[in-house]
């Protein structure tokens, strides 16, 4: 696995400067007071809390490879998005940056080719994003049913779907005309082949047939998995319940610090998915970037700021730090042993 180590340590120098401002903003010493007075028998609760999400999503990436036709074992796909979950953490872009490399992966561990792995975590992304969605839903109904949304929730929610609108949009229309843009995908990818191979010594080129022989790949493994439906029902349920799970760890970081708080479980529905979307910051992660979402939401709620800040940093302590030290940990097992 390729990372580009220069872009990763500048990306976590701006994540900590963000963090430290944040953090400072808020008090970082009162937060560190009220880490020490928590519940400590529900903070040894959050790792395992962590752990469900690890695994959920984990088996709705199992089935998704099943479908795709290159079946690993369950423990073997959970090894594989712990692994994703680091490459995703210390690249910048989030997601976005480590996809391309968590391809890899899965095309490494499967003998497969990468633009099967491409797109099993493509697929696996899209459909985690679609029950992210649903329990929003689930937490503005809340919110409309019992109180007035604040206008930072109003600004947040109607944030979440404007870009769940962009989404299904591109989504729609880029498969309505997926032949256009496999063409146009291949001539991009041809010319920018051929200028890296000219880069290279002793390098050709791919031809623009091969180069579009593996885009249509791409477009096969992801239209085997919305036709099958009862597995796709599987993996969206695996989804569902690693969002409750992340909803709970965050709610449970709350209560470990402040019972009284008045921050209810339906409105970490709707907090873990707005924080999710500032994952995409050009931060490793996108730390920095959630840890001020969450912080920002969770005051809106009606926790103090003092609250807001000490439960994120135990919420993503449990949820980023933990995960993405045993994805490491799995790589690095990867790298000299594999994984099956």
């Amino acid at each position: 696995m390729d990372i580009d180590r220069r872009a990763t340590l500048l990306g976590f120098l701006a994540a900590l400067a963000v963090l430290l401002v944040v953090f400072g903003f808020v008090g970082i010493g009162p937060v560190l007071d009220t880490i020490r007075q928590a519940d400590p028998v529900v903070l040894a609760a959050l790792p395992f809390v962590a752990a469900a999400w690890v695994v959920a999503w984990g088996l709705s990436l199992y089935v998704i490879l099943g479908v795709i036709g290159t079946p690993v074992r369950a423990t073997t796909a959970v090894l594989v998005f712990l692994a994703a979950t680091f490459a995703n953490n210390v690249t910048p872009f989030g997601q976005a940056g480590g996809e391309p490399i968590t391809a890899y992966l899965i095309a490494d561990v499967t003998d497969d080719r990468y633009e099967s792995g491409l797109a099993a975590i493509a697929s696996a992304d899209a459909l985690n994003f679609v029950p992210s969605l649903s329990l929003a839903a689930v937490g503005i109904g809340y919110f409309a049913a019992t109180t007035a949304l604040g206008r930072r929730l109003r600004v947040a929610a109607l944030s979440l779907v404007v870009v769940a609108g962009l989404l299904v949009t591109a989504l729609v229309v880029g498969w309505r005309y997926r032949e256009t843009v496999e063409s146009r995908l291949a001539d991009v990818l041809t010319a920018l082949a051929g200028g890296v191979a000219r880069l290279l010594p002793r390098r050709e080129p791919p031809p623009r047939e091969a180069v579009t022989a593996r885009i249509g790949g791409f477009f096969v493994a992801v239209e085997r998995v919305a036709l099958d439906r009862n597995r796709l029902v599987v993996a969206l349920g695996c989804s569902t319940v690693g969002w409750l799970a992340l909803a709970a760890s965050l709610w449970l970081s709350v209560y470990a610090l402040a019972p009284d708080a008045p921050v209810s479980f339906a409105a970490t529905l709707l907090v873990i998915p707005i924080a999710g979307v500032a994952s995409v910051t050009p931060l490793p992660g996108g730390l920095g970037g959630v840890e001020t979402v969450l912080i920002t939401l969770l005051v809106a709620t009606g926790a103090t700021p003092v609250v807001a800040g000490g439960a994120v940093l135990v919420h993503r302590v449990a949820t980023y730090w933990l995960p993405t030290a045993a994805g490491g940990v799995a790589t690095a097992t990867w790298g000299v042993n594999g994984l099956e």
